[in-house]
């Protein structure tokens, strides 16, 4: 026994997902109740009603409607495509009773099909005599949205199903037709009967070739040429998600202004200008929030903003680098120290130097800080047992992180942070304070030391950073 009661086709318009529903339906026990949570109708076009819920009593109780259905027949499904009501697919994913079909087609020719059916109105086709075809110019950005809300629900399906250990049945377009795959399927949803032959009812839409369907298909093709199939220029992503960190948000005394930190950036100069902003010391300031407690805080400012500050990637490593791995007072990481020097082999001392010293070795710093980069982008991907702690994280990864719990108002860069900052003030119509020296205090010893082969290091280590923030080179900021 298969072990489900019900199934969900998980497929979008123009896969087939009509002509395997027909099918579908041939067998005792099995019924396939049409687009049950399409948002524009219930199961079929221009019918009222499914399992007595209209639209109305089906936006109001979706999951009453869904019990239905799994009470009206032996193996009862629907077909679900990605616009459809998103609250009856996240409780069939979770739901290891339920059956997951998977149904995909080639989405060029799906688009194509789409577009003619859109034309036409010719959305089923049950007597060849009363094809209706028309060819459709080709649009390169709708085709780019379309692959994308279709891929989006593919990846968030498959997400679902890795997450909670189940298994789906892919079904492919051109193999709707294949007794033996239709059969299978049935044996996968555990049912009896089998299939003799296919359903002859439905008939194929628009066998012409695509050179024949699309009026300018050179154009089409030149428009595909261009896209990433494989996604072969992607930045590969290793680091693990991070969390809101909540706790580490700050907030003004008075003033309705949060901080949202990225670690390593100029934290001590936000601080000192959110206290500033109100005429406190530092120790006025608002921190420590539990989500409760930062959602009490933003319901008492209701005109509150939030933001959050990049700095450069060469820069905030070499903050990292300063004040965890080199340095030893709070917060630094003494065994990372030391595990940087035994396996990883950086020329690091094995005592905290002092960096305001004229003797200190400025070249020996290069040497150590080159390591530590080159440390970085193993760690970064993944490829050493040192975890990747938030204080050299990549900023994407936090600023992800802190989405969970609410996007910040504005990214600002340390680069134009004083302009930045009056300006966000100004929409709050609180003057704002003169802002200060943002830079570390190792930021000297940072340009002495700075090369083109410390900036290609910082690059190769924050390759995300670098592409989706635009960062140049640390020396041209």
């Amino acid at each position: 026994m298969s072990g489900f009661s019900s199934f969900i086709l998980l497929a979008e318009m123009r896969t087939g997902s009509n002509f395997l529903e027909a099918n579908l339906n041939m067998v005792d026990g099995v019924t396939c109740h049409g687009e049950a949570f399409n948002t524009s109708f219930v199961g079929y076009p221009k019918q009222d009603s499914l399992l007595g819920y209209d639209l109305a009593g089906r936006e109001a109780d979706p999951h009453g409607l869904l019990a239905a259905i799994r009470d009206s027949d032996t193996m009862p499904g629907f077909r679900f495509f990605h616009d459809h009501d998103p609250r009856v697919l996240t409780a069939c994913l979770v739901d290891p009773h339920c059956a997951k079909i998977i149904l995909t087609r080639n989405p060029v020719d799906s688009f194509v099909s789409w577009k003619i059916a859109q034309t036409t109105g010719q959305w089923k086709l049950t007597n060849a005599t009363h094809a209706k075809s028309q060819q459709i110019r080709f649009d390169p950005a709708a085709f780019e949205a379309h692959l994308q809300a279709t891929q989006a629900f593919q990846i968030r399906v498959q997400r679902a199903l890795q997450v909670s250990g189940q298994t789906a049945f892919y079904i492919g377009y051109d193999d709707l037709r294949d007794l033996d795959v239709l059969n299978g399927l049935l044996r996968f949803l555990g049912v009896a009967g089998q299939l003799s032959n296919v359903n002859k009812k439905l008939k194929k839409q628009n066998p012409e070739p695509l050179d024949q369907r699309v009026a300018n298909y050179a154009e089409m093709q030149e428009a595909l040429r261009g896209l990433d199939r494989f996604d072969l220029g992607r930045t590969p992503h290793f680091e693990p998600t991070r969390g809101p960190a909540v706790p580490t948000y700050v907030a003004a005394a008075k003033a309705g202004l949060l901080y949202m930190p990225l670690r390593s950036g100029p934290d001590a100069a936000v601080r000192r200008w959110l206290a500033a902003l109100d005429g406190v010391e530092d120790d006025a300031l608002l921190s420590g929030f539990s989500q409760k407690s930062l959602r009490d805080w933003q319901a008492s400012h209701t005109a509150h903003r939030s933001f959050a500050v990049l700095r450069h990637p060469l820069s905030r490593a070499h903050v990292a680098f300063c004040d965890r791995i080199l340095g030893d007072g709070p917060g630094s990481f003494p065994e990372i120290r030391a595990n940087l020097r035994k396996v990883h082999k950086l020329p690091l001392p094995e005592t905290a130097p002092d960096l305001s010293d004229p003797d200190y070795d400025v070249a020996q710093h290069r040497m150590a800080f080159l390591g530590f980069l080159k440390f970085l982008r193993n760690n970064l991907a993944g490829q050493t047992s040192i975890r990747v702690d938030p204080s050299w994280a990549s900023q994407l990864t936090l600023l992800q992180g802190i989405a969970q719990f609410a996007l910040p108002d504005v990214i600002m860069r340390e680069e134009t942070l004083a302009q930045e900052l009056g300006t966000l003030c100004g929409a709050l119509d609180i003057t704002a304070p003169a802002l200060g020296q943002t830079e570390h205090a190792q930021t000297d010893l940072l340009r002495r030391i700075n090369d083109a082969e410390l900036e290609e290091a910082a690059r190769a280590a924050y390759s995300r950073d670098v592409e989706v923030f635009g960062f140049g080179n640390w020396a041209a900021a």
